[in-house]
């Protein structure tokens, strides 16, 4: 994961309020009617209010979290012409004061509620539909606040013209819509998506992109905003979904009581009607801009995501993409002419669209590409579908479903892309449509929309005598839910308390004789899942000199295949064991990471030893994977994020050149991954790999004694060559060094701040300053960076800070990052200084401090509730002989800071004249007035 990537996770909306019932300025209040039970399939229940909202209840008491979940029918697809982006600019207005949260006197925001309890939240918006979704510890108190909010602003936004944009103040969320886009233009992917979309589309809405045009962005009547909310944020057009730990009947009449107090409408949402005509030719676009790699895109028209067909639609997507057996993996990544290939479904509700893309080498030829993209996507006929292929697609999508519907939160976000395409039950009636697709269907879908007439790529051609594909329309939805009943209901775990006492209790601790360590955390879960992480560790500073890339590329292919499997039955095994793997390293080490269930989890592991022990190391696979590792390095070479975070990680290294932990500028590290062999990378392997100074870990539902067998026969006797010595970390003292980088023809900068913190996790300092930081910038859209330059100022967004603090070695970061237009990075940066200069001189407040350490030990209680993170935890803390003893020490020295305590340590650590800046961006072009500035009435 790229250094900036990493940490803007804790900039977006993912991550206690005034219960007040919702104030509807409306006719009088609707009479509170019995809610009607609707449906009820696999343990989902819906009901209906008198009012027409839709409820859905989940209950699951295998883990203590609650999620709510609410859909508004409405996205991109209904907004009118100078409308784009209405729907998503209005998502983030839904997260500004309402009546009864923020504008009430003495009341919390809707962004305070949801950081008070914990909340990991988020707000989307697609072409069919918008939602809001939180999950969070699950208690009375945290779900009757989630549930007033989400009935207070489905009614009581103001939408006003200062949250828009306020043209005294020259201040609103406008742009910070308008900075999303601007990020957006800065991928490539995105933009070529966007264009052949809008290209494909001759009328119909799904050709306009969901962020919508910078000019509408920027233009937006309020008047008009405001009442598109009024018409579709009603709730005879939204369903609620409730899931986690709650009782049922409780919760449905809480429901009733908060939400059926508000009126139905006497409005009556028209229909869409606007229809895409047949299309009729070849359609092409060329995107010409700055980029390290090329894409070639095909897409082409297909039966609404409800259709039948789309079921075999999806089949076709694997067999065409899947790596490595997929159809255009062979032709063009196996063939060298792409490093990658990809296949997107938009699950349009009304007929849409399906793309199938390719990454290009620099150097590459696209001709080529295209020649052998079209030759298989529209030479199907010639080329039949087989049953292997389809058998295996089969697999993975049900290993892809069973993995959803085992994890309660997941899956009640999975279903609002059922919701979207019309009905929830699409979820489960897509699953079973799969399961009943053949050869036959495959094969007619692939001749009935791969075709030359129904196809965007690169050009437009007209042509005589045209084979027009005839897309079906949405069928009658209700009908085919009706009558539906769904399977058993997935057999549900134990109530796992996950507090650091009772995970320290649970685990069983041991070791092998060749120093291997193992902890095991045994539990019933939902849907006999379980989670286990292997971790191994190897070479010295000495030893691995010179060996950094060569490393990486080992770890890379530990998938690829073994002595015994290719790659394609390595993950066709997997498939069947229903097993999510995923291993990741470099020339230190190797994470193994596995989700299955109990019945599947011992062949699972049989596999991850054969693939970390014997790999086939393949001459083929070899060339891919270092095709892919070139083509990212060229694409990072133009783009402001890499760019920026190289900048900072070389400011900060302390390494000498050749040694394993030196960074490399990006042009060394292309010059290095060009330089690997594949004989190289085998004696690397030799040498390096083995059991020795492993750890291996594994929560969830599994027999702990068979499990420390299967380790001891997998694991016990495997041993390294070259011996092991941990590598201490180190970070160089720099202070105040300015750094500018510029990255011609982008439309988005970053900006980074970094000072060193030369401590351990387990300094005196050490909770104070994590409070300080979570209060500047590491609260969810809610701390006083964020406040300041993203929700007062509207200059980013995303913006934040993180304090990055080793567990053995004095060799901390603080670090503070934003986003923003080039035009506008100076002023993030004076913001910036300011809110950091304020907050040593003034101090945090008392209210600020307790608000902040209960949604950090909230979130901190909803982290341990994932059984893969836990095991991953527990399998690094093994290492070093630490114990979940840490978490509970480091939680109750946090509960016990005092304000001054943390003001304090901040001032004593963090100084402002220490802090470096980094930024990347085209700044020549926005000092020359020519980055496409907004109106004059606005920055």
């Amino acid at each position: 994961m790229k250094l900036l990537t990493a940490i803007m996770l804790s900039a977006g909306i993912l991550s206690p309020a005034f219960i007040a019932t919702p104030a509807i300025a409306a006719p009088a209040a609707a009479a509170k009617s019995a809610a009607v039970k609707v449906a009820s399939v696999e343990g989902i229940t819906e009901y209906r209010l008198a009012n027409g909202l839709r409820v859905l209840l989940f209950p699951d008491a295998s883990k203590p979290t609650l999620t709510t979940n609410i859909v508004y029918m409405v996205g991109s697809r209904h907004e009118n012409y100078g409308e784009t982006g209405m729907a998503h600019l209005l998502e983030h207005l839904l997260f500004k004061p309402t009546a009864n949260f923020g504008i009430k006197k003495g009341t919390k925001s809707p962004v305070e509620v949801l950081n008070q309890i914990g909340g990991r939240f988020n707000g989307t918006t697609w072409y069919d539909r918008t939602n809001y979704f939180a999950t969070f510890p699950a208690n009375d108190d945290n779900l009757k606040q989630m549930l007033a909010l989400e009935a207070d602003r489905m009614v009581n936004s103001p939408i006003s013209q200062d949250d828009l944009w306020n043209n005294k103040t020259q201040k609103g969320e406008m742009t910070v819509v308008r900075n999303e886009f601007e990020s957006g233009e800065s991928d490539p992917f995105r933009v070529t998506l966007e264009r052949t979309m809008s290209v494909a589309f001759d009328w119909h809405n799904y050709g306009k992109s969901t962020i919508g045009a910078r000019s509408d962005i920027e233009g937006v009547s309020v008047d008009r905003l405001r009442a598109f909310y009024k018409r579709y944020y009603q709730p005879d057009n939204a369903i609620l979904m409730v899931a986690g730990r709650f009782d049922e009947t409780k919760v449905l009449a809480q429901i009733n009581e908060l939400f059926g107090k508000i009126p139905k409408p006497t409005r009556v949402l028209a229909p869409t009607y606007t229809s895409e005509p047949t299309q009729d030719g070849e359609r092409s676009v060329t995107i010409r801009r700055t980029g390290g790699t090329q894409l070639v895109v095909t897409g082409y028209h297909v039966a609404p995501a409800s259709h039948v067909d789309s079921a075999a639609l999806q089949v076709l997507g694997k067999i065409l993409t899947d790596a490595p057996a997929g159809r255009l993996h062979k032709a063009l990544v196996d063939a060298k002419l792409a490093s990658s290939v990809m296949d997107l479904d938009f699950n349009h509700m009304e007929p849409g669209y399906r793309l199938f893309a390719a990454v290009v080498p620099k150097e590459g030829q696209t001709a080529a590409v295209e020649e052998a993209m079209l030759k298989a996507l529209e030479d199907i006929k010639s080329n039949p579908i087989t049953e292997a292929e389809v058998a295996r697609a089969k697999a993975a999508i049900a290993k892809d479903v069973d993995q959803i519907v085992n994890d309660t939160a997941r899956f009640t976000i999975a279903l609002t892309s059922a919701q979207a395409a019309g009905d929830w039950r699409l979820f489960h009636l897509r699953r079973d449509q799969v399961e009943t697709v053949d050869v036959a269907a495959v094969q007619a879908v692939a001749a009935k929309y791969l075709k030359s007439s129904n196809r965007t790529l690169a050009r437009f051609i007209p042509t005589d005598g045209a084979d027009r594909a005839e897309v079906p329309k949405t069928p009658d939805i209700a009908s085919l839910v009706k009558d539906y009943k769904g399977r058993a209901v997935v057999a549900q775990g134990e109530v796992f308390d996950p507090s650091p006492d009772n995970i320290e209790k649970r685990v069983q601790r041991s070791a092998l004789a060749n120093g291997m360590k193992l902890a095991l955390l045994p539990k019933t879960t939902k849907g006999n899942t379980v989670s286990a992480t292997v971790q191994l560790r190897f070479g010295t500073a000495e030893n691995l000199m010179g060996k950094g890339t060569i490393g990486a590329f080992t770890a890379s292919m530990l998938t690829d295949g073994t002595e015994r499997l290719s790659r394609q039955e390595v993950k066709d095994a997997f498939d069947k064991l229903k097993a999510n793997v995923g291993i990741q390293g470099g020339a230190e080490g190797v994470t193994a990471t596995v989700t299955t269930t109990r019945d599947n989890l011992a062949a699972a592991l049989d596999l991850i030893a054969e693939s970390l022990q014997k790999p086939a190391f393949n001459a083929n696979d070899f060339s891919e994977r270092q095709r892919e590792f070139i083509s990212g390095t060229e694409q990072q070479m133009t783009e402001p994020q890499p760019l920026a975070s190289n900048a900072v990680q070389r400011l900060t290294d302390t390494f000498p050149a050749g040694h394993v932990r030196h960074v490399k500028t990006l042009p060394e590290q292309l010059a290095a991954e060009k330089a690997v062999t594949l004989d190289q990378v085998k004696a690397f392997h030799k040498a390096y790999y083995g059991a020795g100074n492993a750890t291996l870990s594994v929560v969830g539902d599994f027999d702990a004694a068979a499990v420390k067998a299967q380790a001891a026969k997998l694991f016990g006797n495997w041993k390294a060559e070259q011996p092991y010595a941990r590598i201490a970390s180190a970070m160089k003292p720099v202070a105040g060094q300015k750094i500018s980088l510029e990255t011609p023809d982008k439309a988005n900068s970053v900006l980074l701040a970094i000072h060193p913190m030369p401590m351990k996790d387990d300094a005196e300092a050490y909770p104070a300053l994590l409070m300080g930081n979570y209060m500047l910038g590491g609260g969810a859209l809610r701390s006083r960076l964020a406040d300041r330059i993203r929700q007062k100022e509207g200059l980013s967004y995303g913006v934040g800070s993180q304090l990055s603090v080793p567990d053995r070695d004095p060799a901390g970061m603080w670090l503070a990052f934003a986003i923003s237009a080039p035009q506008n990075t100076a002023k993030v940066e004076v913001a910036l200084r300011e809110e950091l200069d304020k907050a040593l001189k003034d101090g945090f407040t008392e209210a600020e401090l307790a608000d902040a350490k209960k949604a950090w030990l909230q979130s901190r209680q909803v982290g341990r509730t994932g059984d893969a993170g836990l095991a991953n935890r527990l399998a690094g803390y093994l290492s070093f002989d630490r114990t979940m003893a840490f978490d509970k020490d480091l939680e109750a020295k946090v509960s016990a800071l005092t304000v001054a305590q943390v003001n304090e340590v901040l001032r004593a650590h963090l100084k402002p004249e220490a802090v470096s800046v980094i930024k990347a961006g085209d700044f020549v072009k926005a000092a020359a007035g020519a980055a496409g500035a907004a109106p004059a009435a606005k920055p």
